[in-house]
């Protein structure tokens, strides 16, 4: 089945030929994705939760906020992702961020922004994206939440605040903890900017939700400094919490 990707591609300014993601040559030069790889990134807009992302039940069945965020909301008021962090969705994340794949950039981009224009919401002041410690991102070389932000701010005609949250810590990984371990891990290590998001309302970006830990950690800085409120967009989302 024919996807949207290829339409939004095109509005960037993206030449094909090839998949983006498995490098096969494809004969029609409006696509993007190879038919393959395009199954296997389906978009995910129902049996979720909005608020978290939690997913229970078919596909089909329509959003329903869980029974953890009616109890305990999370500090955002919405969750936008794509699909879950499985298969094709995870080598893609993996190669773009361990493995040099930096021309996976506007790919991955855009697949946020289908995520987004999906379903109906506010539209943000501003986009902030999850920021990394200097010494990571030099370590890296770029910031993927930044540049996934950088494409959605484009797409949404708003401004990216690249300096809005800041990180102010260099903390071991989140991969290496538990789900307290990661809360207790993350704590403190950021700092918002009230110049900049002060009565905004601000779509906080990152690639991965897992626990939430550190989304959550951000979304209360922006908050504690004065941010309207916040929303939430991420490529995929794990299963379930770790």
């Amino acid at each position: 089945m024919r996807r949207s990707i290829p339409a939004l591609f095109r509005k960037l300014g993206l030449g094909a030929g090839r998949c983006a993601v498995c490098g096969a040559v494809m004969t029609d030069g409006s696509q993007v994705l190879c038919d393959a790889c395009a199954e296997g990134l389906p978009l995910r807009t129902g049996g979720l939760c909005p608020t978290c992302g939690a997913m229970s039940g078919h596909e089909t069945d329509p959003p329903s906020q869980c029974p953890d965020c009616r109890l305990e909301p999370p500090p955002w008021d919405e969750l936008y992702f794509h699909g879950p962090y499985a298969g094709r969705m995870r080598e893609l994340i993996i190669g773009y961020k361990f493995g040099n794949r930096y021309d996976r950039n506007r790919l991955l981009a855009t697949l946020g922004i289908e995520a987004f224009e999906a379903r109906p919401g506010r539209t943000p002041d501003a986009v902030v994206p999850v920021p990394l410690h200097g010494r990571r991102l030099v370590w890296r070389g770029f910031n993927q939440s930044a540049e996934i932000g950088r494409g959605l701010a484009r797409r949404l005609k708003l401004p990216l605040l690249l300096h809005g949250l800041e990180r102010t810590r260099n903390t071991p990984p989140q991969t290496s903890f538990g789900f307290k371990e990661r809360q207790i891990n993350i704590k403190g290590a950021f700092a918002a900017n009230p110049a900049r998001i002060e009565g905004r309302r601000v779509l906080l970006v990152d690639d991965v939700y897992t626990t939430g830990s550190t989304l959550r950690e951000c979304a209360r800085t922006l908050r504690r400094a004065g941010c309207a409120a916040v929303d939430v967009l991420v490529l995929a989302r794990t299963r379930r919490d770790l």
